[in-house]
């Protein structure tokens, strides 16, 4: 890395000076989707050395310095650490008289919307909260990901245009989020994201179990479809046994799952209710049939009609 050289301001008029504090994942990219809209990293904190390796990629030339270096030097700051680590973090900086007069501090943090930042803005900083509904691999790819990423919104009023046009610069598109929902807004992208990469897991896991040579190539296709389906369709996209009530294949595949997988059980049942109860409601499962399947996703599996040799269709 070279050595901290302030740019000189005539250089890049109406551009900022951008900042990192926290080289995960996130940050390079979007410090890297920045430059590419005319903005200016300037500064760079990172302790261990996969952060380090990753702002070497994404942000090359652009310093390591302290997280106060960072601040003293960029007008615009991402704050890009781990939740838990955030309001210790912006407590500090306040605290040491590192946060100046009109600077940009943004967090990237789904949990938090902008209150987190109440230190810094007692002390001058204009805070926002920038979460982008994406998963980060740390590699340029992330920055192409960018292109067309919604980002959730949390900022004071008088901030909320200068908010969304980052993200707008970033290619992404400005979701405006209340405070009061970040919890819930960020509880929902990790049902939906992270969970899927479990479950995902899980499925090839069982696949190769099942000599599957390729579980990967035959997921693909089907998975895709039933992702493009259920954002198209909602709930009327369900399909399989347990929309359809088969008590007797779902009881199979319980016993399976305990006989060679038993660390799976708990959420098959798990989701396999949730599908029920969604199911029922949205008329696809027929009432009639929902009490033996309830009955099987309850532990009764072995009452389950048609448990052994049980025919329906397939899917």
């Amino acid at each position: 890395m070279s050595a901290f050289q302030q740019p000189d301001p005539r250089d890049r008029p109406a551009r900022l000076t951008v900042g990192v504090v926290g080289a995960g994942r996130v940050g390079p990219a979007l410090a890297a989707s920045l430059q590419l809209a005319g903005h200016r990293p300037v500064a760079v904190s990172g302790v261990s050395d996969a952060s380090r390796r990753r702002a070497a990629q994404l942000l090359p030339e652009v310093p390591l310095v302290p997280p106060s270096e960072v601040l003293r030097h960029a007008d615009l700051v991402l704050l890009t650490v781990p939740d838990d680590a955030l309001p210790g973090l912006v407590q500090g900086l306040a605290d040491t008289g590192a946060v100046r007069p009109g600077q940009l501090l943004v967090h990237t943090s789904g949990r938090y919307g902008a209150k987190v930042l109440d230190p810094a803005l007692r002390a001058g900083a204009l805070p926002l909260a920038l979460h982008p509904a994406m998963t980060f691999t740390g590699t340029p790819v992330d920055v192409q990901r960018l292109a067309g990423c919604s980002f959730g919104v949390t900022a004071p009023e008088e901030l909320r245009l200068a908010a969304e046009a980052l993200v707008i610069e970033m290619g992404g598109e400005p979701e405006w989020i209340a405070e009061e929902n970040r919890p819930l807004y960020h509880a929902a992208l990790a049902l939906g994201a992270n969970h899927l990469v479990t479950l995902v897991a899980q499925s090839m896991e069982l696949l190769r179990a099942a000599g599957v040579e390729a579980p990967d190539r035959m997921l693909g296709p089907l998975l895709g479809a039933a992702l493009d389906n259920a954002l198209r369709s909602g709930d009327a996209a369900l399909t399989g046994p347990v929309a359809r009530g088969d008590a007797g294949t779902v009881a199979a595949h319980v016993t399976e799952l305990r006989r060679h997988a038993p660390q799976t059980v708990a959420g098959y049942l798990a989701m396999a209710r949730a599908t029920a109860d969604r199911a029922l409601a949205h008329g696809l499962l027929k009432p009639e049939l929902a009490e033996d399947l309830l009955g099987v996703l309850a532990g009764r599996a072995d009452d389950a009609p048609g448990t052994h040799g049980a025919e329906g269709d397939a899917g």
